[in-house]
């Protein structure tokens, strides 16, 4: 998917509104513990119940990995059935991956080829040629771990390096790397105050929002400081949405709490 094809959903729905499918067992309705898959149920349900409310959908891949086989099963049947039935989300692969080039390349073809996700979260640390294999792929998009919203950002992210913090530089950086076009940004909602300056180095680039809500973050500060003339905003939404009721009315009770994030959306969007 091109981000004019993004851009296009958010302007129709008039909603930035990311969906993190980030499934638990233990805290999934217990009504669907028997069924066959549990966790492609209830991501159904959810994508289901939200669709029309969303622009993308972003599985948080260690909630697969931590069931192993089935795990990555339910995976595959979930991001297939979003491509089958939705094909205008935007999927990401919340993956955080980084390694040395040839590591990388394998990685990007599970996501990109295999599972066909349109995006995958990186990290940056080991440099160039651990995230150039994937800016490789025409049409998918690299989301580049720059300044994210845990306690522990501040042990590196933030540190001064020769004058500049080093998420600075790591942004300036990027934008030489090869493909650079496809590259969008995890910038945490918590840092809200600081998307004035990451703005000024990349104005025009989509950013990856997590972190408002259940973790504190302002939707009305991250617009007023991260908002750009082509929206530039996916805001992601997890906990909120997925587990806003544990009964059978959760789906219901998710769409709610999706609807209430896209008024507000809405609202900034004219």
């Amino acid at each position: 998917m091109t981000t004019r094809q993004l851009l296009s959903e958010i302007n129709k729905k008039k909603s930035f509104l990311c969906v993190g499918l980030d499934p638990d067992l233990d805290k999934l309705p217990k009504h669907l513990l028997n069924a066959e898959d549990p966790i492609f149920e209830f991501n159904k349900a959810i994508i289901d119940a939200t669709q029309d409310l969303a622009v993308a959908y972003k599985p948080n891949i260690a909630f697969y990995e931590a069931y192993g086989i089935k795990g990555m099963q339910s995976l595959r049947k979930t991001i297939e059935y979003l491509n089958a039935n939705f094909p205008e989300q935007f999927t990401i692969a919340d993956a955080k991956r980084g390694d040395i080039g040839n590591t990388s390349t394998m990685y990007a073809k599970a996501f990109f080829d295999d599972l066909e996700f349109d995006s995958i979260t990186v990290a940056p640390y080991m440099g160039k040629d651990s995230v150039e294999p994937f800016l490789a792929f025409e049409n998918k998009h690299t989301i580049l771990l720059a300044l994210t919203s845990n306690p522990g950002a501040f042990d590196f992210q933030t540190k001064t390096v020769d004058g500049k913090e080093l998420y600075k530089q790591v942004l300036e950086t990027s934008k030489t790397w090869k493909n650079s076009q496809n590259l969008m940004y995890v910038v945490g909602a918590t840092k809200a105050e600081y998307l004035a300056e990451i703005r000024q180095i990349i104005p025009d680039s989509f950013l990856l929002v997590p972190g408002v809500g259940a973790q504190g973050g302002s939707l009305a500060e991250v617009c007023k400081y991260g908002m750009t003339e082509n929206v530039g905003l996916l805001v992601n939404s997890a906990r909120a949405i997925i587990y806003a009721s544990s009964g059978e009315d959760f789906a219901e009770k998710g769409r709610e709490e999706a609807l209430r994030m896209q008024h507000e959306m809405a609202e900034f969007l004219g």
